[in-house]
């Protein structure tokens, strides 16, 4: 029994399809194991470039399983344009994408809620992207939510209450501008779509093919620094985004988990508000944004940059187990005379290499080490050995620095240029 995890060690947008897309055809299941269509996992191949929100990065291997598990939330409407998008490419995915019967559904009213919540803060926005993931996560915890096999006993009434329970409560908040009923109409065609796929126990599910001694890979969304409990709260996810999710998130045992890829960019972003350390915000940061093409899959908004941060990294490393360690984005790097690290904090005028109990309250100054840049392209590089000398040195520090080996290295957006070693 083996199941592989993949996730973000930072705060989203890694990169995380691409290496799921790589590493699919080593396993028969791909399962997400938590979050919600706040995830926008690109992928690029065949000079063709496809953003997945919801169905697993291994849609596109065209032998591969694929679980949607029960620590996800799922808005009909986005899964159905997702599913759309497929049959457009001509991706056959029927008998290959499963739902988890105990995943829980996001309703119209749950985006009304999360809207005119988000918009009642004013100032103290907490950077939601509005798809109603917090309020549904609110009412799974709250045990009155709705869920995926409720669709096949008694689900009108089921959905007519919990409605109900949310026209209560927008009442609290100012009044915005949301076609409910147009909003419904959309929601209940597209749950057609939804009844079409297979709905499956998927505890059992998984459980039973680890049985079989097939490999599952868990697809993370987000990044662990937006974990619900160990992230930079108030701005995180409603979900837990680290390893320990994955138990939780497919019906796994912790003793199931063999291998943890964390995946990291070779410098660090955010979207939304919230604390960012290393966050740059002149001219270096604008670099960054250009260079990366950094504006949110999902929301388009622009991502806020800064320099790769290790404490924030070793934090995440040692809160997910991390064996082995992918950097993606290194080619955004290319022309920089100079490259960044923060290697600690300085915190009330000490230097420190942990993270503080919160992040928002501290003034946090980052204590930054300066790398040669190798300015160079690295287009046409297939092997590891064959980077530019300081590329492969920075590589060797964050190693060094970080206490895990660096397995694969992401030198652009397209499938083909990611270097394995080993």
């Amino acid at each position: 029994m083996a199941i592989d995890v993949l996730l973000g060690l930072q705060w989203g947008d890694e990169g995380k399809g691409k290496i799921v897309d790589y590493l699919a055809p080593d396993y028969h299941l791909i399962a997400r194991f938590q979050g919600g269509p706040n995830a926008g996992h690109t992928l690029k191949f065949d000079g063709q470039k496809f953003v997945l929100h919801t169905v697993p990065s291994g849609i596109f291997r065209r032998e591969q399983l694929n679980l949607i598990g029960n620590g996800v939330v799922v808005d009909p409407i986005t899964l159905a344009k997702e599913l759309a998008k497929l049959r457009e490419v001509n991706v056959d995915y029927e008998g290959r994408l499963f739902m988890a019967r105990k995943a829980h559904l996001i309703l119209p009213t749950h985006r009304l809620l999360d809207a005119a919540s988000e918009n009642a803060k004013g100032k103290e926005k907490i950077g939601s992207t509005l798809r109603g993931i917090g309020p549904t996560y609110m009412d799974k915890t709250g045990r009155n939510g709705l869920r995926v096999g409720d669709l096949e006993v008694n689900f009108q009434k089921k959905y007519e209450a919990l409605k109900a329970k949310h026209m209560v409560l927008i009442r609290l908040y100012p009044e915005i501008d949301f076609d409910l009923k147009a909003e419904e109409e959309k929601w209940f065609e597209s749950l057609e779509e939804i009844r079409k796929l297979p709905r499956v126990d998927g505890e059992y599910f998984i459980n039973d093919l680890l049985g079989q001694g097939k490999r599952v890979l868990a697809e993370g969304a987000q990044g662990s620094m937006l974990d619900i409990d160990f992230g930079t709260y108030p701005f995180v996810t409603s979900s837990n985004t680290i390893t320990a999710g994955v138990c939780i998130g497919l019906g796994v045992a912790p003793s199931a988990i063999r291998e943890v890829i964390g995946i990291a960019k070779a410098y660090c972003t955010r979207v939304g508000s919230g604390p960012f350390p290393t966050e740059l915000t002149g001219e270096d940061g604008e670099f960054l944004r250009r260079e990366g093409a950094e504006f949110g899959a999902t929301t388009g908004r622009p991502r806020r940059c800064g320099w790769i941060d290790l404490p924030q990294l070793r934090y995440s490393i040692m809160l997910n187990g991390v064996t082995q360690l992918a950097i993606t984005k290194i080619d955004v790097l290319n022309k920089l005379e100079t490259i960044q690290t923060a290697t600690h904090y300085r915190l009330n005028g000490e230097v420190t290499g942990q993270l503080p109990f919160d992040l928002c309250d501290d003034e946090i100054e980052p204590v930054l080490k300066s790398h040669p840049g190798w300015q160079q392209s690295l287009d046409g590089i297939e092997r590891f050995e064959d980077l530019p000398e300081l590329a492969r040195v920075y590589l060797q520090n964050l190693e060094k620095e970080l206490g895990v080996p660096v397995t694969m290295v992401s030198t652009g957006p397209e499938r083909r240029e990611l270097l394995v070693r080993g």
